[in-house]
């Protein structure tokens, strides 16, 4: 099927493109004047096409409901869910914590960290899974995992803990890894500040 919601980008660099989103679940893109569907936006979200949804009756925002509307289609219908059930346990488990206005910058942190790492880690599949960037990338994300872990939920990376690699004691942490806890340091502090 072709895209008919990304044959334009907006009226100017930078413009978001409108759709509006009808009673009848109907959604229309103002840029090309036509109807699209939810794989339309996914299509849209792929090719880095900035969007907003507008209810068409209240004008109220609902792009954040039709990207989570858009997930749960690709989580049911493609075959292969990206989300593992026990992610979607603790992330539902964080609504209505403490810490729950901390995770959206932290999960987008996370996903930064993970798209800048992307090709590394497309490199280390192909050349295969022991040691190289994949193994430091791993010991990265793991580090990176215990220590915001330590920070949401006091006392859960020492019961969840995975065991250490086995690097020898005189090998020390790659740069990437004290940058990382450089980074989660800053972090910490900044919640101290904030919980004060």
């Amino acid at each position: 099927m072709a895209r008919k919601a990304n044959a334009t980008q907006g009226d100017s660099a930078g413009d978001a493109i409108i759709i509006k989103k009808y009673a009848n679940r109907r959604l229309y893109n103002t840029s090309s004047s036509s109807y699209i569907t939810l794989d339309d936006l996914a299509g849209m979200v792929r090719d880095n096409v900035e969007f907003q949804v507008i209810d068409a009756k209240s004008g109220e925002d609902i792009t954040h409901s039709i990207l989570t509307q858009i997930i749960m289609d690709e989580e049911a219908h493609s075959g292969q869910q990206m989300l593992p059930v026990s992610f979607l346990r603790q992330l539902i488990s964080m609504y209505g914590n403490s810490m729950q206005a901390m995770m959206p910058s932290y999960l987008e942190a996370s996903m930064a960290n993970f798209r800048a790492n992307q090709s590394k880690i497309r490199e280390a599949f192909e050349k295969g899974l022991s040691g190289g960037p994949l193994a430091a990338l791993h010991e990265t994300n793991m580090a990176m995992m215990r220590a915001a872990a330590d920070v949401f939920i006091p006392g859960a990376a020492s019961r969840t803990a995975t065991p250490r690699s086995t690097k020898p004691a005189d090998e020390k942490p790659g740069d990437e890894i004290a940058a990382l806890r450089e980074q989660m340091a800053a972090m910490q502090k900044k919640l101290d500040e904030l919980s004060k």
